[in-house]
């Protein structure tokens, strides 16, 4: 045999030695281990009443507005308030020259002490032909004369007593006074202007700021729709409407209000209704035509589920998912039907139950099959707050 046969054998020994040795290797290795758990923080679900409520664009309208105006003809002789004060009901604001009207009125008491005088001479003379009639010393005739005179004579002096009252009254005009209490704006007159009675431009108007008017816009469509949660009862109504109102900075308002009034038509225009609010204003500071948001309650929800948003996925097609862990501490993908937001939580209409583990930390490590490891979230920052707003 040759030296190069005897190399070529030599190394296909050599070969199948080898091959030999790893087989015998692989065969003594131990089986692959499973993957180890992820650690996940989850929220276990609980049922709670809660009270939903709406979040409502208005602005603020005084509770009382009325425009000061003359009721009788005169110039303008004292500005009697300071514009943008405080006025109380029948505080005088202007003053008109009434001369021309104490001249009358002391004419019309004039008047009525002569008709009162002309009454007296009546009523003795009667006496006396009552007396004499009785004699035989006048006759019928002049007694009823007499007292036809004394029956002219009482009108004579309810006339002038009418007459005398007419003219105290429009001397009072002459002294505007304010019809309700409230916040005065500016003046519109100064003092030397002639005014007339029943002008239609305002000598001044007086707003009542407390309590305040907030009037707010809601969807037909939304109201429709409580309605049927109503009737349905998915909801309960409310016997006292709460309202919380939020000013335009977001911060809130230190005093809740009352609704009180809801428009029985829709504007075709926006296809919204109205609502009216009454809120206290003690410091006055709401102000009319300022923007303001309404928290309206819309109904007490029995047995809410609450979610936080970061347990809640949505893909493309706006499918909405929830990663929950399985009774064998295994992650489980769940669909869900959430409704809208309360907070920083998600409102569960289906998908998930009372005592469900929903992950909320440690989402992107984990697919649906892992194994997890669960740890519950801190309990404060599971609580709801229920006087939130849905959005």
């Amino acid at each position: 045999m040759s030296k190069k046969n005897i190399l070529k054998g030599g190394g296909v020994l050599l070969a199948a030695a080898l091959l030999a040795a790893c087989g015998g290797e692989s065969q003594s290795q131990s089986p692959p281990q499973p993957p180890a758990a992820q650690a996940v923080t989850t929220v276990t679900l609980k049922a709670e009443s809660l009270i939903l409520t709406r979040d409502l664009p208005g602005r603020t309208n005084p509770f009382l507005v009325a425009e000061v105006r003359p009721q009788v003809n005169g110039i303008i002789e004292n500005r009697l308030f300071t514009e943008g004060s405080l006025v109380d009901s029948g505080q005088a604001l202007y003053q008109l020259d009434d001369a021309a009207y104490r001249a009358e009125h002391n004419s019309a008491k004039a008047s009525l002490a002569r008709a009162q005088a002309t009454l007296e001479s009546a009523r003795l003379t009667a006496e006396r032909f009552a007396e004499l009639v009785r004699t035989g010393d006048v006759s019928r005739q002049e007694n009823d004369n007499a007292n036809a005179a004394l029956r002219q004579a009482e009108a004579d002096v309810g006339v002038a007593r009418a007459a005398l009252e007419r003219s105290s009254v429009t001397l009072d005009y002459a002294r505007i006074t304010s019809p309700i209490s409230g916040r005065i704006g500016k003046s519109s007159v100064t003092q030397g202007a002639l005014v007339t009675a029943n002008q239609s431009a305002p000598l001044t108007t007086v707003l009542q700021l407390d309590p305040i008017y907030v009037d707010l816009t809601q969807s037909a469509s939304e109201l429709l729709r409580l309605r049927k949660q109503l009737a349905g009862g998915t909801l309960t109504a409310l016997d006292d409407v709460p309202v919380t109102i939020l000013l335009e900075d977001g911060s809130r308002y230190g005093h809740d209000g009352k609704l009180t009034f809801a428009d029985i038509t829709v504007d075709p225009s926006t296809g919204s209704m109205g609502l009216r609010v009454v809120v206290p204003n003690p410091d006055q500071i709401l102000l009319p035509g300022m923007y303001v948001r309404a928290l309206v309650g819309s109904g007490e929800r029995e047995e809410a589920l609450l979610v936080p948003q970061q347990g809640i996925a949505r893909d493309p097609k706006g499918n909405t998912t929830a990663m929950v862990v399985g009774p064998d501490s295994t992650a489980e993908q769940r669909a869900v039907e959430v409704s809208r937001t309360i907070g920083d939580k998600w409102l569960v209409e289906s998908g998930l139950a009372v005592g469900d583990q929903v992950i909320i930390e440690g989402l992107q490590k984990i697919r649906p099959g892992a194994t997890v490891e669960a740890t519950e979230a801190e309990t404060g920052s599971e609580t709801p707050d229920d006087t939130l707003a849905e959005q």
